[in-house]
């Protein structure tokens, strides 16, 4: 039994030593393992897929990144350790004081620089020109359109890139087959509607990824989007039903600035 027992935590041991040895060896897993992300957060990998859906973008511990409308800081937990020592994060956010108050919160967000970004407002100096070399958004696009402040944002994020950057794309996706609200008030948004966007304002599309796609979800749920997890809108109606399809279908693209 003791041998037994010993061999098994001898086992335990290496993996646990191989685990850690991995994310040494890649800044990107040991930022997505980091102890400081919240449990809540954590828990959501299994649909946002941070590693790949970073990876894809190809952003380097060494990069000057962007993020746009940062929102409760989902992202930025990964990115701000990710890019504390050899980069720079701009978290381009709407003057949310949560947000402001979780980047004095730890040591590891001291180094994020916040910048003014309104669209409604005109505010979309994000970083300072052609000193990026990746802008990300993730499930921002149907707020912009709805505000009529899609096109600004995506020139402003060009005009923020360097020659050869890239912009990250991730947006709830709605059919081709279905029809486009230029509103988007359902939270979908066709992956054409978001192509239009970007080389409008010059970029070329440079990659898709279905990391992200969920094909359990119909994007046609009552209250949009939202019905689904983690928001659950409709509240116990049909709540069963959302949790088997779990988080919503999504576009990855990654754009370049040529």
């Amino acid at each position: 039994m003791k041998t037994w027992l010993t061999a098994a935590l001898a086992t335990a041991s290496m993996a646990a030593a191989l685990g850690a040895h991995a994310q040494a060896a890649d800044p990107l897993k040991a930022a997505v393992a980091a102890d400081h992300r919240s449990v809540g957060n954590v828990a959501r990998d299994v649909y946002r897929h941070p590693y790949e859906t970073l990876s894809f973008f190809g952003i380097k511990p060494t990069d000057t990144v962007v993020e746009l409308a940062p929102g409760g800081g989902w992202y930025t937990e990964i990115l701000a350790p990710y890019l504390r020592e050899q980069g720079q994060l701009y978290a381009a956010d709407g003057g949310s004081a949560r947000f402001k108050a979780k980047m004095e919160s730890l040591g590891v967000y001291g180094k994020v620089r916040i910048t003014a970004f309104d669209p409604a407002k005109g505010l979309l100096d994000i970083a300072p020109p052609g000193s990026a070399d990746a802008v990300l958004t993730f499930r921002n696009v149907h707020n912009w359109m709805g505000q009529d402040k899609a096109q600004d944002v995506f020139n402003a994020a060009f005009k923020a890139l360097k020659a050869g950057g890239v912009l990250g794309v991730e947006e709830h996706r709605l059919p081709a087959s279905r029809t486009q609200d230029p509103k988007a008030p359902s939270g979908y948004v066709q992956e054409a509607a978001v192509i239009r966007f970007a080389e409008a304002a010059g970029f070329k599309l440079a990659g898709r990824s279905e990391v992200n796609a969920n094909p359990k979800d119909t994007a046609d749920h009552d209250n949009g989007v939202w019905a689904l997890p983690p928001t659950y809108a409709n509240k116990e109606k049909d709540r069963a039903k959302y949790q088997t399809i779990g988080e919503s279908d999504r576009m990855t693209l990654k754009f370049v600035k040529p």
